[in-house]
């Protein structure tokens, strides 16, 4: 009997109808011959609303606390579930991060996944039980309550399909599969039937919503297949797979955006070794993630430098780089959260050339000013002005003929 780990996002279970309907899949899977282990999300906005709770009591709540308030809200829709399963005549049982055996290490809201033990889900399996796991969690080694951050569900269905060796693993959100753009800007995006984790894992940090990029990079490390699909339909929905032969016959793949940056800038600081990794280490020690750096030509000895952030780190990079200005000698620092990131993304970028130049003319043709410009292999990323994004993605999706499919 195949094994398969399904994960089920907040509006997949955001209210008790939805539960239901959950339930109803999964006891269908299970008695088409199926083993689950069912990974759930808090429902809903639930998480938001604890943050919200947290709030009203105090400014500054600490991290060990919130994560025992927030890892409540994936047990309750684990519950739910369970109990829904179980009325409907299939046999299933709850468990916790913990309970499962999820091991993590001690960085609470960001913990990241060390060991999973899995003794009582293998155990619950053999009894032929639907195992319904909470996601997001796990417990420290020195026995705490930790939970993963931002995407962490996923993380814990693609640790858990490594871990019990699945056939597959089955991300079940509000969207159809993983599309060659947003289809709110792009109304002609086509849905992908395949695409590599590489490509995923680019699409995704740079602003592609669909998955966590943390659980492609885990999937792509660990050669766990994902297939994202919709729990609103039965229609198949997009395979993340390892790259083959056929797929670098596709030059782009798809156009991804990100609206949640920030742009920093040194002005006038000197050109001489060791101000740019002063400035950097200083970041980094505040645990500040920067995504593109870009360096003017120094003249007389004087250049300025520029980088992003997430607008969530704005304030607290901005304020660091106010602190050490007058120690690297530097003129001015400035902000500009009114910034995009718009990238395009193709494995076909290794063996086909002209993407770059086809991008920057695009963008040119639009009358869209490129401010920084950062690339890697498989993707190359422009920062404008935020105002400009709709504008730049549908000309984008448009001049790599993205309706079109794959010949």
């Amino acid at each position: 009997m195949s094994l398969i780990v399904q994960k089920y996002g907040g509006s997949s279970v955001a209210t008790p109808a939805l539960i239901q309907r959950v339930a109803q899949r999964v006891v269908t899977a299970r008695r088409g011959g199926h083993n689950l282990v069912v990974v759930v999300s808090a429902m809903g906005k639930t998480t938001d609303g604890l943050v919200a709770l947290a709030e009203e009591i105090t400014d500054r709540p600490s991290n060990r606390e919130m994560d025992m308030l927030l890892s409540s809200g994936e047990r309750i829709s684990m519950a739910l579930l369970s109990m829904a399963i179980n009325a409907m005549g299939c046999e299933a049982i709850s468990l916790t991060g913990s309970q499962c055996g999820i091991i993590t290490d001690t960085a609470h809201r960001k913990a990241r996944i060390m060991e999973i033990k899995g003794d009582r889900i293998f155990s619950a399996l053999a009894e032929g039980k639907v195992v319904i796991v909470a996601g997001f969690q796990g417990v420290s080694l020195d026995r705490e309550v930790t939970t993963l951050g931002r995407g962490g569900s996923d993380r814990t269905a693609v640790a858990l399909a490594y871990r019990l060796n699945a056939e597959l693993c089955e991300i079940y959100t509000d969207v159809d599969g993983v599309f060659t753009a947003d289809p709110r800007l792009v109304p002609n995006a086509r849905k992908l039937d395949t695409i590599s984790g590489d490509e995923m894992l680019e699409l995704a940090s740079s602003g592609a919503k669909v998955m966590e990029a943390k659980s492609v990079e885990f999937a792509n490390k660990y050669n766990v297949t994902i297939h994202v699909r919709s729990s609103f339909n039965e229609q198949p929905g997009t395979i993340i797979k390892r790259e083959d032969a056929m797929m670098e016959q596709v030059v782009v793949r798809g156009i991804a955006h990100e609206l949640n940056e920030a742009k920093v800038t040194f002005r006038g600081v000197p050109d001489r070794p060791g101000v740019v990794a002063g400035i950097f280490s200083r970041l980094s020690d505040a645990n500040v993630n920067v995504d593109m750096i870009v360096q003017n030509v120094s003249e007389s000895g004087i250049t300025d430098v520029s980088f992003t952030v997430r607008k969530t780190d704005m304030r607290i990079a901005l304020g660091i780089c106010e602190g050490i200005k007058d120690k690297f000698q530097a003129k001015d620092v400035g902000a500009d959260e009114e910034i995009a990131k718009v990238s395009v993304i193709g494995v076909g970028m290794r063996s086909h050339s002209g993407v770059a130049a086809k991008m920057f003319q695009t963008l040119a043709d639009e009358g869209i000013n490129i401010e920084m410009i950062s690339t890697s292999e498989i993707r190359i990323s422009c920062v404008i002005q935020a105002s400009e994004v709709e504008r730049a993605v549908r000309a984008l999706h448009a001049a790599f003929e993205l309706e079109k499919e794959a010949g």
